[in-house]
């Protein structure tokens, strides 16, 4: 729902940018046509403008089409037409949040449903859930200085095939009922499916939060370099047109930035709308909120064993 909601305001700021180029590129159209038909210009810069024109109108139409079949899966979501509010969310204007703090523990993850299932199917089959946790769940932080990857996560998924590298240690057994000796070895745990199931979970939990906390930084230093890209291409949009109005180079100059400033425009609302949809996928991966007011208990209390 929050991405498909995100695509919604892309689309929207997106469609304003091109319908805006659409008004100055028929305004540019219009001069060159008269210019054309007063000897003042050449046939090739008035079709080189429409040319413009039509991509221009082309782009409206395709983000119009993919905008009503994102309305359409919104509408599959909610069960009814959704009515958003008015006025575009101004993504290529809002850099980067805040970062996250450093330090924030692994211990958030066992709030993430998958693991909470996990371990209620390690319950079912008499498994101990404090002495899982101890032998599976790596207890490290995950977050260091401006919101990055900390040493120790990365430190979790080493070598060129990026695998887990963590390495479990029984120090209590994990079953009982007759079973206690038999699973103080590792290797004989793993045999047990719920075991084995909860281990992959444990490592999809830590894989997700690495990977959402590598995204959202690449994707912030792609904003950065997007709107320092942005800002060259209107200048040099800027001087093909003075260059052009002085007779001191062809339309064909101005066509080639004009379309790359356009791109550039469009990319950078993709970009930061990527970059929003990252927080929400770091958002579940995390478990649902790292804020102070969030009321995180430590693992042993999360889930209770049950009397012995």
């Amino acid at each position: 729902m929050a991405n498909s909601y995100l695509a919604e305001r892309e689309y929207d700021e997106r469609i304003a940018l091109a319908r805006r180029t659409v008004a100055s590129r028929e305004e540019s159209l219009r001069i060159l046509r008269r210019r054309y038909e007063v000897g003042a210009g050449s046939k090739l810069e008035m079709t080189q403008a429409q040319t413009l024109l039509a991509q221009a109108r082309a782009a409206v139409e395709a983000l119009d089409q993919d905008q009503a079949v994102n309305r359409h899966a919104l509408a599959v979501l909610v069960g009814r037409p959704v009515e958003m509010a008015s006025g575009p969310l101004q993504l290529s204007e809002v850099g980067p949040d805040q970062p996250l703090p450093a330090g924030l523990a692994s211990e958030l993850l066992v709030n993430r449903p998958d693991v909470i299932a996990a371990e209620h199917r390690l319950r079912a089959a008499s498994a101990n859930i404090a002495a899982a946790r101890a032998a599976f769940f790596p207890n490290i932080t995950l977050t260091a200085a401006g919101g990055t990857a900390s040493a120790q996560l990365d430190g979790l998924f080493r070598g060129g095939s990026q695998a887990w590298s963590f390495t479990p240690s029984l120090d209590l057994p994990i079953f009982d009922g007759g079973r206690r000796d038999a699973n103080l070895d590792l290797s004989l745990a793993r045999r047990d499916i719920a075991v084995a199931d909860y281990e992959r979970t444990i490592q999809g939990a830590f894989r997700d939060v690495a990977d959402a906390l590598v995204q959202r930084r690449q994707l912030a230093a792609r904003i950065a370099d997007a709107r320092d890209m942005l800002a060259a291409l209107q200048e040099r949009a800027r001087l093909a047109d003075l260059r052009f109005a002085n007779g001191r180079s062809t339309y064909l100059e101005v066509q080639d930035a004009q379309r790359d400033l356009f791109e550039t425009e469009q990319a950078l609302v993709q970009l930061r709308r990527g970059y929003l949809a990252s927080g929400v996928a770091l958002y579940a991966a995390l478990g649902g909120g790292v804020g102070d007011d969030a009321s995180f208990p430590p693992p042993h209390q999360t889930l209770k064993e049950p009397a012995r």
